[in-house]
This record gives C-alpha cells, structure tokens and sequence, in this order.
C-alpha cells in the first residue's frame, strides 16, 4: 500500500460492521481517507485484491448500506471541510464528510442554508444524505437531496476520476450521439453512452414511466432513478421545449456509494425560511382520523406535515431529556399531526393557523390543537425527531423493527394504503409504530417483532413481502428517503419487473465492472434475513450471566447492550449543545463513541468464543468512557452505559482472579492496584484525617507526592487533594451543640428536621464546604443531622468493584431506611454521590453476582429511599414552592453567576434547579455554561494516560466560558461598571471545582457557598 492505511484489528472490524440496521457483517478492514487520491488508491488497491470498497460517513443507514465484507472507508474523520461558499449564485463546494447541521451553522450568516434535513442532522454527513438522497421534514417544500445537487467529482470504479454536471452531461451526451467508431473509450464515456442508447429505446423509457411510482410520489428512491435520468436524456435529445438539461447527479444520488465514490459535491442553497414560523398540534383519537387530517392540512399550505403515534409519545416519557420536550401534548392521543406554517408576518401567520385549525376541528377528526411559537418549536421537533431511538429503548427482545418504515404512496392514496396494511397487521396479529412524514405519504411504519425467534423471523420477511405488494397496488415506492440497500434491494424485482431490474443490473456492470463499490446492495442482494445482528436462538457467548446490577426493567443485560440501535446520536459535536459523549467529542473517532461501546459489548457477548469478560478489545473500547451518564439521560434509547461499563469491569476482575498485586497498576490480572486505591481512597482518607496536618504534608512535598503519582499512574501535572483541617461531621458536632446551647430545646423542637448526607467529598476534603450548607439551612429555620452512615461507594462504582459498592449501599440503606421519609429528607450536596442512592442502589441490590443473592425487600427500601434522596438545589426549591423559604431572605446584592453543572446531575436531575436556586436573590443573574462534562470526571483527569484528553474536554466549552467572564469582569472593572457586582463561576461537583481551577486558575464556588454568602444579614 501506499500512504493510506487498512486497519483490521478485531476493533475496527466490530466497530464497522454494523450501522443503524438490523445487519451485521464483519468487514475485511477500515480505512480513512484524507482526499481523492487516497480513495483512488484504496479503488485500485481492492480491486487487485478482489476486495469491495464501502464508503461510509456517520453510520446512520437504517437499511445496511454501510454493512459488508469489503474495505470501509470513512470520509467523516478528515473530509469533512467545506471548500467554497458562493453567496451570490447560492451554492457551496463540500467534502462528503462535512455534517449537515454544521454546513448550516455556516451558511446561516449569509442567509442561506442547505434545505433537504434528516432526523439525524446534527451527525449525519452530507456524503450520506446523496448515498440515500435524503429528505427530511420539509420536503413539502424542498423535496429531495437529489433536487439540491448541483455537480459531484467522484472517482470510479477503475480508478479514474469524473465529474457530474450539466455542462459535463451536456458534452459527453452529445459525444455518444455521434454515429463513429471508438475501439478505446474512458469508463466515463462508456457510462454516458450506455445511458444515451437506453434513453432512445422508447418503448424502454414508457415501461420504466408505467412501472415506476406516481409522479406525485416525491419521495421515490427504490431502485437507481431511472425514470429521472432517461426522461432527462430524451426530452433533451428531442430539443423539447422546456427539456431539464441531463445531469448524472440525479441517478448518483440515491445510488448508495454502489456506482461511484464522490469526493467533493456542489449543493445548490436557498434562502432561509421565513422566521414567522408556528406549529399547530393536532391530537387525534384514532390512526384513521390522523390519516384524513392530513389532507385537511395539506389544503392550507404547510411547510411541513409529521406525525408522531402513541408509541412514541409514551416511550418519551421515560426519556429524561425528551418528558421536557412534551409540553404541548393533550390528553392520551392515538397520534399527533404536527404542521409547520411559515409567514412573514405573525398577523397573516396567525390567520393561517386559525383557519387551519378551524377546518380540523370542524372535520370531526381532531378533538384538540396546541399552538407552539419561537423557540418551543425546536422542541416539538426534537420530540419527533428523537422518534427512533425511543422506539430502540422499547424494553425486551420486541423492538419495532426497521423492515418497511420507508415506504411512500401519495398522500391521497394513504388513508386507503393504510387501511389495507392495517388488515394486513391484523390478519399476522403484529403491532405496529407509525411516525414521520405522512405530509408527503411517507410514514416510517415500524412492527413490533421478535427477530431472534423463528417465529419473528418469519414475519420479518412474510411483512416485508405483503407491505411491498401493497406499496405496488397503490403506485407507490417501496423506499422513500432510507434507500433500500439489502433490506429492500431483494423486492425491487417485484416492483418493477424483471425487465427493467435487469437494466439495473446491467447499468450496474457498466459502471462498476468488478463490483468494487458496495456491492449486494440496491441489486443482487441477498436475502433481506440474512446477516441480521441477531441468530434465532443466540445466547450469550459465557452463558447465563449472574449480573451485579439487576438489569431486569430493560429485560436483562443483553437487552440492556442492544437498546442501542445504532443511530449515532452520540456522534454529535460540541457545537449542538447537550453532553454525550465527551470522549467522542475530542477524539472525534468512532470507537470513542457510546455506540461503539455498545457495539464492542453485544459482539463479545454473543461472538466472543470464550469469557467475554476477558476481552481486551472491550476493556479498550471501554476505557475511553469517563462514566459522565450523560448517555442514560440524552440517548433517545436510554442506554446506560455507565452501568454496563462498571458491570463489565467487576465481571472482568472476578473471571481474572480475585485480589490485586503492585504490578497491576501495569494492567495484569484481577483488580488494578490504581483501581483498588481510588475505591478505597474515602478509607484512606478517614485515616489520614486523625493527623490532616501529616496528610497534607505528605500529599503536597514534591517528593512524596511525586513518588505518589508514580505508583498510581496519576498526571504530575495534577495535585493531591488536601484534606480539611476537621471533618464535616465534627465541625457540624460543635455546630450543632452551639446552637442547641443559644436557642434552647425549644427552639431546635420548632425547626422542620433534615438529614444531611455527609459524603466522603465533602466530609474529608471539603469540610467548609459542607458547614455553609449547615449553616445556611440552620439560617432559614431547619435543624440538619448527619446521620450515621458510610461512604457512598460512588468511587467504587466508578472502577467497576461493584462488590465493594455493593456492601456500602447495603449498609447505607439499612441505616437510613428508617428515619428518611418524605418529611424528613436525606439531601447531598456531592451530586454524584447523594444520586447514587436514586440511581444505582437499587439496581445494585437487587442484582446478584457472585456470593450474592438478590435481596428484594432491601433493594425495594433502597428504591423508597431514593425517592426521598435530594439534592440541595432540589430541596431548596421544594422548600421554596412550599413557601418556607422565599427571595426576602436573601441579599438584594447583585451579581452574575456562571453554572457549570455536574454531569450526574444533569442526566439524572437536571441543572435548572440549580439554576432557580441561585435566583432567588433578585438581583443574581444566572448564566447555565451550555457544555457538557468539564473532563475531570473523578479520577479520569488525574490518570496519566487520560490527563490530555481531560484538559481538552475542559477547553470545549468550560474554559473559555470561565476566561470570558474573567475578561468581562475586568471589563467591567476597566470600565466602572462593576460597583457593587460580583462575578462567580459555580459549580457543585468537586472534581468540576478542581478541573476549573487546574484549567483556568479561577477558584468556583459551590452554588450552596453562593446561597450561603447571599443570606441577608440582620
């Protein structure tokens, strides 16, 4: 080989042979091409090896585009630049690799924006969406991808290269015409001329017109465009009036990567929509009233038309970022049609909807409409557009299944197309999901199968089948916007005949000889049942597994891996705001992805031939997840994987041999010395705290810490945290006691009582910390007791030693299960710890493992308790709606606050309580820092080997929001203007205080030291 490098390591291998689909194949390697030099070398390269090549960008395919034996090629790691923006003539020159959301965020300032979208367009590429010649919820308006390409440069399958555009069709067509002979022509000319001779075969071109869908089908992508392209080439060789000069861009898109590899593609822009935009919700009680509502709506000019049904609706709920997204809904709807109005003037938008909506309810057909203005918009839509992965998070082995959600009839064909397919589901006694884009007769229809059965299998394909008859009776197409790679490549026969399938194969042949592009996909596939993830019967690889986290509310482990589908939500960039997956956002590469993760665990699991604990491959794909669960809160799919990595962990101790040696800080058998330490550190800790003084010495000498870090493998360029003087627990002791002395029995008796959990954090190394919460509750009327308790275990979790977590939850729930009721709440102010009795004590206990039996009365008190568990910003706030604490008793001071959230807190809580609480002085001004984790991630940032990528993740977002302030608090200080306002960094996570200040050298304070210091003083 040349430059370019194939990787076929086991990890690549598995992390690239599955996509968004069902399907499963291991490719021979992967490689990552920086420009068309190194695509044609790759071309040649497999060629001479008989090899494939599959071109791939972010992986989103539904229908197994991207999954083969060949050699994958991943454009989405280099080329992803956009080359040239032309304002004036409204076009841009991209690489494939380039995303769509951040093309847009490009465009925006001029006014411009490239207009066909997906549901996956904060990580889907450009590349793809000409693959699949994607659409989008807009296509009413905008149509398709393959209406917006303007010219692609692609290499072919010989390795030569070619360019696609009218100019170019124009002057090769007019070659092919002439009547000469040629012994040698270029692959190029070959092709043009193949498609020159099939257009003039007239009796051809009104076979393909008669078998192809209606021409009101727009979203049509079954089969190459034929249609398209032959039309083209006619009505232009006839000269006909108003003839579409041929482009061979409109046969490229939809192609899959099957034809050409394009490495550099001109999309045509248009202006931005107009920014008077509403969208009315319009709830329906039965599927066949949505279906008619829709060509009410159609009638009154929508920029767009979505539906989302009950199953979706009711999966959103477990979602803790999409319950938020929920607000417009009303009552308990079989579906909700969502229309898009867009006016210049929100006087003629607001007449239009009220006319809309007038017409659906005298319909009969609707029982209710919500209007949704502004910025709530971009809620609605994310509801709908997270559609398909909380269809994945569907519990158990039954999942709705991809097999036929992208087929297209007209619209006014639907409600008769659906009333058949509805007999259909019924005759087969199947379930079934619908959503999407039934504005333009596309509605992603998902059954609910089983297909690691036999039984399920068989539906599999006897629904495949039935569903395309159907899409055949009614005109229609049986793929719309998802392609058909080797899900639906095997119906084109029955669509269009064998006739024309066989010009299809034929026009495979010419233009890919050798079939070296992605070959069994579009033609010659095989068989749609073939190659799935799953075998009917499988099971786990090691057999049963004893879990130590009770995993059955998602049906048991494995279901637990697999509710990951593939659909890349984790591959988003920082740019787009939310917080998963820190790793991937720096590294930018798949296996630091949370589907990789999920990818590595089911191959194991299933495939690995052995104790899939043991595998290397695992334990390295998995080392790259910091454990933030940013993923259980903002995965449509709910995937944990948090859990799954600390579950592998302490399986992957016990099957390496119990106990630990010095040189497993190396990474040799049983439990890692570096990882014993860590989860023991709170012990440590509790030691060091007879003599803190001595701790301190010892932690902070250059010598002896050094001599430290060496033998745990931390960074020397972070330092040991210190210890507090006195503990939380002591200093609170003489607290209380003072108190009690001052105001007397009587006036402890008046106070509400609340417990305070004293965690290993807090109660060791930031003692004073936890004293201003003391004190700030004391202040606003509440005696605070720390219970006996014992550490929370969170370190514990952390590394995997679910054993030792295990035996501190037991211990915490049988002390607090008692006396923690809804009246008298446990609160933490370590969000990390205090939550893990919510999140992972149940599961925890209720699990088995080894040498443990699942308790369930225990693991059932641990869920009570958790209930009753707070944070202090949730607290405070319950406190503050029940009027007991008010804005009076605080400063009226003012300040500007920036909130850096814990990441715990924010998939599990939310910050917003946060955020409330640090209002409540009048004058405080609250900014929430939009990013995710700030890259300490408790002992992550310390480690050696992750030290780097920890600073990174803290210099996306957190540090230079926390350098902005400071420049603009010197600003204000140059200026005058900051008399009598501070400015604060807030952060409630103390491995977030330490990285802050590691990062930038600014101290943050925890949000109960800002309440504290903002008390009113009398």
């Amino acid at each position: 080989m040349g430059k370019i490098k194939i990787f076929t390591d086991t990890i690549s291998r598995i992390l690239y042979a599955t996509d968004a689909s069902a399907y499963r194949e291991l490719p021979y390697g992967v490689c990552f091409p920086e420009g068309p030099d190194d695509i044609r070398e790759i071309v040649k390269e497999a060629s001479g090896r008989g090899l494939s090549v599959i071109p791939r960008c972010g992986g989103t395919s539904l229908a197994g585009q991207v999954v083969g034996s060949g050699i994958v090629a991943d454009v989405s790691r280099y080329m992803n630049k956009v080359l040239e923006i032309n304002s004036s003539e409204r076009w841009v020159r991209v690489e494939p690799g380039v995303v769509l959301d951040e093309l847009n965020r490009a465009l925006e300032r001029y006014g411009l924006f490239f207009a066909p979208e997906t549901s996956t367009s904060n990580r889907c590429c450009i590349g793809g969406m000409v693959g699949n010649n994607s659409c989008g919820s807009h296509s009413l308006v905008y149509g398709s991808t393959r209406d917006h390409l303007l010219e692609a440069k692609v290499v072919l399958s010989d390795g030569s290269t070619a360019v696609f555009s009218k100019e170019r069709a124009e002057a090769m067509l007019r070659e092919a015409g002439k009547e000469r002979e040629r012994t040698e022509t270029t692959l190029e000319e070959r092709i043009y001329r193949y498609l020159y001779t099939l257009a003039a075969d007239d009796a051809l071109v009104e076979r393909v017109n008669g078998e192809f869908p209606d021409k009101e089908v727009k979203r049509r992508n079954c089969g190459y465009a034929l249609d398209l392209v032959l039309n083209d080439i006619r009505a232009w060789r006839r000269n006909e009036t108003g003839a579409v000069v041929p482009n061979l861009c409109s046969v490229l898109a939809g192609s899959e990567g099957t034809l050409a590899f394009a490495y550099e593609l001109k999309l045509n822009l248009v202006p931005l929509p107009p920014k008077e935009k509403l969208v009315l919700c319009a709830h329906c009680a039965s599927l066949p009233d949505v279906f008619r509502a829709n060509l009410v709506a159609l009638e009154h000019g929508p920029v767009a038309v979505e539906l989302m049904d009950k199953h979706v609706l009711e999966l959103s709920k477990g979602n803790l970022s999409q319950q938020k997204n929920r607000f417009f809904v009303q009552g308990d709807p079989a579906a909700i049609l969502i229309v898009e109005l867009a006016k210049e003037g929100r006087e003629e938008l607001d007449a239009a909807a009220g006319e809309l909506e007038a017409a659906l309810l005298a319909s009969g057909l609707v029982y209710s409409c919500s209007r949704v203005y502004g910025k709530d918009i971009s809620r609605v839509w994310a509801l709908r557009k997270a559609g398909l992965g909380l269809l994945s998070g569907m519990k158990g082995d039954s999942k709705p299944v991809s097999v036929i959600e992208d087929t297209a009839v007209a619209p006014a064909r639907l409600p008769d197309y659906m009333s058949d397919f509805g007999h259909m589901l019924e005759e087969l006694g199947l379930e079934c999901v619908y959503h999407a884009h039934i504005g333009t007769g596309e509605l992603h229809l998902r059954p609910v199968l089983n297909i690691k059965e036999a039984g399920g299998r068989r539906l599999f394909r006897e629904v495949a089948v039935r569903t395309a008859a159907l899409v055949k009776k009614h005109k229609g197409s049986l793929s719309g916007e998802h392609g058909d790679g080797r899900l639906r490549g095997e119906f084109i026969p029955l669509m269009y005949g064998d006739e024309i399938y066989g010009v299809m194969r034929e026009m495979k042949r010419i233009w890919d000889p050798e079939g070296v592009f992605n070959p069994g996909k579009i033609t010659d596939t095989p068989p749609m049942d073939s190659s799935l993830r799953y075998e009917v019967g499988q099971r786990y690889a090691a057999g049963d597994i004893d879990t130590y986290f009770d995993f059955s509310d998602v049906k048991g482990l494995f279901c637990a891996v697999e509710q990951c589908n593939g659909s890349g939500d984790c591959r988003k960039s920082v740019q787009f705001g939310g917080v998963m997956c820190p790793s991937f956002r720096v590294g930018g590469e798949e296996r630091f992805s949370t589907r990789a993760r999920a990818n590595i665990i089911r191959e194991m699991l299933t495939r690995s031939g052995g104790n899939p604990f043991l595998s290397s491959e695992a334990y390295e794909v998995l080392d790259s997840c910091i454990s933030c669960k940013a993923c259980k809160s903002e995965c449509p799919s709910n995937v944990d994987m948090t859990r799954l990595k600390a579950e592998f962990l302490q399986q992957r101790f016990d099957a390496r041999g119990r106990g630990w040696k010095r040189g497993e800080m190396f990474g040799r058998g049983g439990v890692p010395f570096r990882s014993f330490m860590v989860a023991h550190m709170a012990g440590i800790q509790r030691i060091g705290s007879a003599a803190p003084s001595v701790y301190n010495f010892f932690a902070g000498w250059k010598v002896s810490s050094g001599i430290l870090k060496k033998v745990l493998a931390f960074s020397s360029e972070r330092g040991i945290p210190a210890l507090s003087r006195k503990t939380l627990r002591e200093l609170a002791k003489r607290y209380t006691a003072r108190m009690g002395r001052e105001t007397g029995a009587a006036g402890q008796e008046s106070r509400r009582r609340v417990y305070l959990f004293a965690d290993e954090f807090t109660n060791y190394m930031e003692a004073g910390i936890g004293m201003k919460f003391v004190e700030l509750l004391t202040a606003l009327g509440y005696e605070v007791v720390i219970p006996e308790h014992v550490e929370s275990g969170r370190a514990a979790l952390s590394k995997g030693l679910l054993k030792v977590a295990r035996r501190l939850a037991a211990k915490n729930v049988q002390a607090l299960k008692d006396i923690i009721h809804e009246d008298t709440p446990l609160v933490g102010i370590e969000p990390s710890c205090i939550l893990s009795f919510r999140d992972e004590y149940p599961a925890l206990l209720g699990g088995s493992g080894k040498g443990w039996k699942g308790d369930s009365s225990l693991a059932a008190a641990a869920a009570v308790l958790g209930r009753n568990c707070l944070l202090y910003d949730e607290f405070i706030m319950r406190e503050v709606k029940a009027g007991r604490i008010t804005s009076g008793m605080f400063t009226a001071s003012f300040a500007r606050i920036w909130l850096h959230g814990h990441c715990h807190q924010k998939a599990l809580a939310g910050i917003e309580a946060s955020a409330e609480m640090l209002r409540l002085p009048v004058n405080y001004q609250v900014h929430v820092i939009p990013g995710g984790c700030c890259g300490m991630a408790g002992s992550y940032g310390y480690e050696k080997e992750h030290y780097a990528t920890s600073m990174q993740m803290g210099e996306q977002v957190l540090f230079p929001a926390v350098r902005g302030m400071e420049r603009e608090r010197m600003e204000a200080r140059r200026k005058g203007t900051d008399a009598g306002c501070e400015y604060i960094i807030s952060a409630p996570g103390t491995s977030c205080r330490q990285q802050i200040w590691d990062g930038t050298g600014v101290k943050a304070l925890h949000p109960v030291e800002v309440l504290w210091g903002a008390l009113r003083k009398y």
